[in-house]
This record gives structure tokens, sequence and C-alpha cells, in this order.
């Protein structure tokens, strides 16, 4: 099976749809899968449901399928860094369903794995756990959480070879192993495509299994959300 494709656009295409659950890896700007975004966003799929630690920032990553009204509804677990956001959240323009970072990073686990839900102690007696079931173990109290599983799932690697051995690099691994996992249909962009053989199986991250369709972007932006430099 030929995973290797040329760019973005067509490595979605046939893929992406209206209406489906997207999930994306990242944290913050931090090891998004830039070119896939902009794709998606050129795709011009509507009524999106978003799932990643945050939607980006104005202008830039999922901030822009925001500006062009693509996404319905977010499952996040931070909503700053985008005034957009903000502002279609406000004004009951975007749905939102709000998560705790580690139960959102347990969720798509527990969704690749196979476990369609868990129990955590995160959210007990708060808004977190209105409409879920509560139940106790051994004295103390935990809600029940769903797992997810996405229609697509676009990550970002550092390095893979062409059957989907990936590599992730220092914290921009964050989410995208989980997302990788969680994907019914799995797509990466990647910085090197090495050989087959070429990658050392005990420094594999995430095994190809897992991955679809990869395409290289060798050169990305890699913007910061926000620089802080020392006084002189």
């Amino acid at each position: 099976m030929k995973k290797v494709y040329p760019d973005a656009a067509s490595a979605l295409a046939g893929v992406v749809r209206d209406g489906q659950k997207i999930a994306v890896g990242g944290f913050g700007l931090c090891g998004i899968p830039e070119a896939l975004i902009a794709a998606l966003r050129d795709s011009g799929v509507q009524n999106l449901t978003a799932i990643s630690n945050n939607a980006g920032v104005d202008g830039f990553g999922l901030g822009q399928l925001l500006a062009t009204r693509q996404i319905k509804k977010m499952i996040a677990s931070y909503v700053g860094e985008n005034k957009e956001f903000e502002r279609q959240y406000l004004a009951g323009e975007l749905e939102l369903e709000f998560t705790p970072q580690g139960t959102l990073a347990e969720k798509l686990r527990a969704g690749g794995a196979g476990i369609p839900a868990f129990f955590t102690k995160t959210g007990v007696g708060t808004i977190v756990a209105d409409g879920k079931e509560v139940r106790e173990f051994d004295g103390d109290h935990y809600v029940m959480e769903r797992s997810l599983v996405a229609d697509v799932s676009l990550v970002k690697a550092w390095k893979a070879d062409p059957t989907g051995n990936l590599i992730f690099r220092k914290t921009a691994r964050n989410f995208n192993p989980n997302v990788a996992m969680a994907g019914k249909i799995t797509i990466v962009e990647v910085e090197e495509l090495v050989a087959t053989g070429e990658l050392e199986p005990d420094s594999i991250h995430t095994p190809g299994i897992f991955v679809h369709r990869i395409i290289v972007n060798a050169q990305p932006e890699k913007r910061i959300e926000q620089r802080t430099v020392s006084a002189k």
C-alpha cells in the first residue's frame, strides 16, 4: 500500500468531507501539521468538529478554519490566544466541549486503543461532570468519560519511513501520538522521509500501522505564539 503523497491537497483528496470529526495534533503552535491544516482550509469542507488541545491563533493553525467558519464545534482543553474563537463562542456561533487537558489526551489514547470509556477523578464535582455517570471506587468518586475516535486525524512528525513509522522531535511530540492512534484515517506531515529500515526500531514513537497517508513539508514555518526576549 503506497502511503506517500506528493502534497497536502492530494493527501486529503477523497478523505475529508463535510460534517466530519477531525483530530489535529499540536500544543499551541508547537507540533501542528501546518501544511495539512492549510490544505483542509482550502478544501472548503464545512461543519467540522475539531478535536485539538486548542485552536491555534488568529490567522494561523486552526485559527484559519475559524476565520473561514469551517468549524462548527471545538473539543479542546484551552481556548486562549484566539480572539475569533472567543468572539464566535460568546456570540453562540461556535459549540465548545471544554475538556481537561489530561482527560482529552486519555480520550484520544483510549479511542485509539479500542476502549470506549474510562473513569477519572478529574472533573468530579464540577460542571465537567454534568450529565455524566459518576461512580464510587474504593471510597473515591470518578466520572465516566467517553473516548474519542476521529474520522480523520492530522498529525505532525519529524521523520517517517514509507511504511509510516514515525519519530517526533522533543516537545513537538505532545498530542500527536494520541491523535495518530485515534483516527480512522491518519494523515501525517513530516519534515524528513527516510528509507525503509533506516529508523532505529527502538526509537520509533508511533508504528506505521496507525498511518495511512504521508506528505513531506521540509521547511515548516514553526511560528512562535509569543516571542519573549530578555532586555539588553
